[in-house]
């Protein structure tokens, strides 16, 4: 809705079958087949995908023990998860040089001329601490 019209946007729907042995809890199940719609405008059906969203997840995943429910620091309260995702966020688009762009999310979006160090990273969010 932010877009309007101005945009393409499809969404794609995988179909997951049933693991039939049970030691394969934990194993993902078999993609068996996928579903494409379309939400708005007129999207190239070859250009449709879950790629880009999968690999953010991992990523997430990786980087933050939070989402990783076997472990100790996974969330148990909303707001403190919020908060974490906030942060990694924020750390990830802003202070982290990413390999393939050889600069920071923020500027290669030119939000940004600059890395930011976590300590002013963290400086944001003082302010609103203090307040609080």
């Amino acid at each position: 809705m932010a877009f309007g019209a101005n945009v393409d946007y499809a969404v794609m729907h995988k179909i997951y079958g049933a693991s039939q042995e049970p030691e394969a809890r934990y194993s993902p199940a078999r993609c068996i087949g996928s579903d494409m719609k379309t939400i708005i405008g007129s999207p190239d059906y070859q250009h449709v995908s879950t790629s880009f969203a999968e690999r953010q997840n991992l990523t997430m995943r990786m980087s933050m023990r939070r989402f990783t429910r076997l472990t100790n620091a996974f969330s148990k309260k909303l707001e403190n998860h919020c908060h974490a995702v906030a942060i990694y966020f924020a750390y990830y688009n802003f202070c982290r040089i990413h390999q393939t762009l050889r600069v920071t999310p923020a500027m290669e979006a030119g939000l940004t001329d600059r890395v930011w160090s976590v300590g002013e990273l963290l400086n944001l969010v003082a302010p609103v601490a203090q307040a609080a």
